[in-house]
């Protein structure tokens, strides 16, 4: 049997539960003399408010940004059919990157400069790869031939209990890989909580078939190999002309890594807001206050 669950809300992300740290404000002091070019932003859990709003000191720092020559990316998981919304975040401005970098896109052009599937065929065998070695997942998809399309529905295996109020067609789980290519593969377990789960699926998945990670919602994602947040990222740049060296980035969650290291490697800055996960405090370079607190707003105007 199959159901369906209608969308409920078309403009705003779906809600981010505040965590640990997320009302916490940090005194910044001198950040030093080193100025970005461009500021790259994970959205839910970090710039984003647990009612996955944009506060108005949030809005007035990014306008402040931009009026200072330096443009203001959105990197997230979101997919594409959840455009709309973000495009509404960013201030319908600059280069918004999606689906953990497989769907990168130009808001000002209204121009999509990237998007990437992972084939059928390929999805079903890391899934079970890693169900050897986890026992039997709960699953759901973003179709890669309708997430285009404006709260398009996610296909959803019977169990999944997904978490946010968008449309989402509940199926068995036979039917939930689509016959052509996905965006993305989202995998739950009854079991194991996702840090373990994630740990595992790692070990069992070829970085050369497929990306595995996840943002802290209590599932992993299984991307096309290549798709990360870092390499999104990297398409955006190009668009602005701008080096890895020259950005300043936040982020929260593992599915933030690549991104962070990508910018740590090349000489840049890495913040993580007060609320991230453990590896995410371990690895950016500075920290600021949780998302609730306008954490990213307040490193912002420390900067100008």
């Amino acid at each position: 049997m199959t159901g369906h669950i209608p969308a409920r809300v078309a403009n705003t992300l779906p809600q981010h539960s505040g965590g640990a740290g997320s009302d916490v404000v940090l005194e910044l002091g001198d950040l030093g003399p080193w100025r970005p070019r461009l500021v790259a932003t994970d959205l839910d859990g970090t710039l984003l408010t647990s009612q996955g709003t944009v506060s108005e000191r949030t809005r007035a720092a990014m306008d402040a940004s931009w009026a200072a020559g330096v443009p203001v990316v959105g990197v997230t998981g979101r997919g594409p059919r959840l455009l709309d919304s973000v495009r509404t975040t960013l201030g319908g401005r600059g280069v918004a990157v999606l689906a953990q970098g497989g769907f990168v896109v130009d808001l000002d052009r209204d121009e999509v400069l990237r998007t990437v599937g992972l084939p059928r065929d390929e999805a079903q065998a890391v899934i079970e790869a890693i169900e050897g070695v986890t026992g039997e997942l709960v699953l759901a998809v973003e179709d890669a031939a309708t997430q285009s399309e404006a709260l398009s529905p996610l296909r959803v295996q019977h169990g999944f209990e997904w978490p946010y109020p968008e449309p989402a067609d509940l199926l068995p789980r036979d039917q939930v890989l689509p016959a052509g290519p996905v965006l993305k593969v989202f995998l739950r377990s009854e079991t194991l909580g996702q840090d373990d789960l994630l740990r595992l699926a790692r070990s069992v998945t070829d970085p050369s078939a497929a990306e595995v990670t996840h943002a802290g919602l209590g599932f992993i994602e299984v991307l096309p190999p290549g798709i990360t947040k870092g390499s999104g990222l990297a398409v955006a740049l190009e668009r602005f002309g701008v080096p890895m060296s020259d950005v300043l980035v936040f982020g929260d969650m593992p599915n933030d890594l690549p991104m962070i290291h990508a910018v740590n490697d090349a000489g840049g800055r890495s913040v993580a807001v007060a609320n991230a996960h453990p590896a995410v405090l371990a690895a950016a370079t500075g920290r600021t206050g949780g998302h609730d607190a306008d954490g990213v707003a307040r490193y912002l105007e420390a900067l100008a």
